[in-house]
């Protein structure tokens, strides 16, 4: 998607994920929170036509090549754009189970086993400091890695590959569970959608 950036659908409906998230709380956070970096990039662009053939990922990538006066901007926005655009795609009614084929075994290669992976991943994730993002990303040599960023940032300003992101900033969860970060993420692996995450690894690692 290249500018104007538009809005993507969710796929299902606000309620979907309950009880593990909300309808209140996907109807704010898809309505409004994402709906608010999408219309800021846009205008953050707007001036500058030799970057509306870009798609956020591309921005993202080479930050320091865009004009400074728009630099935070972008980054800001451009990344609460594609974050939440991976965060609703990597979610299901009802999750899809476990990862399988080759998503799997780089899993059991990277942290031993995919109970060894949720626990580092919910470790990190919770322990987050302030608003940001918990990653399983993949490394350019085709290695998984898990870490976390501050605010909006996304993994491929820093040559990652995301492939599995949760939103820990208070909007994601705080109506239902208030102060309790590790109970929402705890929560959050029930609608986690493996299929669609063991299709970004595969393209990832091409």
């Amino acid at each position: 998607m290249t500018y104007p950036f538009e809005l993507p659908d969710l796929g299902y409906d606000h309620d979907a994920l309950d009880p593990h998230i909300d309808p209140r709380t996907m109807e704010i956070h898809h309505g409004k929170h994402h709906q608010g970096y999408t219309n800021n990039l846009n205008t953050a662009l707007e001036s500058y036509p030799d970057l509306h053939n870009l798609t956020g990922e591309d921005l993202l990538k080479d930050l320091s090549s865009l004009p400074e006066v728009i630099r935070t901007a972008v980054r800001n926005n451009g990344g609460g754009f594609v974050n939440h655009s991976i965060f609703w795609q990597v979610m299901t009614p009802g999750g899809s189970g476990v990862p399988s084929g080759a998503l799997a075994e780089a899993i059991d290669t990277a942290f031993e086993s995919f109970d060894a992976f949720k626990t580092i991943f919910q470790k990190t994730a919770a322990g987050q400091f302030g608003s940001g993002w918990g990653w399983l990303v993949v490394d350019p040599n085709d290695n998984l890695q898990v870490i976390s960023t501050a605010n909006q940032d996304n993994p491929v300003s820093i040559g990652l590959n995301p492939i599995l992101g949760v939103d820990v900033w208070e909007h994601a969860y705080y109506l239902n569970y208030q102060n309790r970060r590790p109970d929402y993420i705890t929560a959050w692996w029930n609608v986690v959608d493996w299929d669609v995450v063991a299709s970004k690894f595969n393209s990832a690692i091409g």
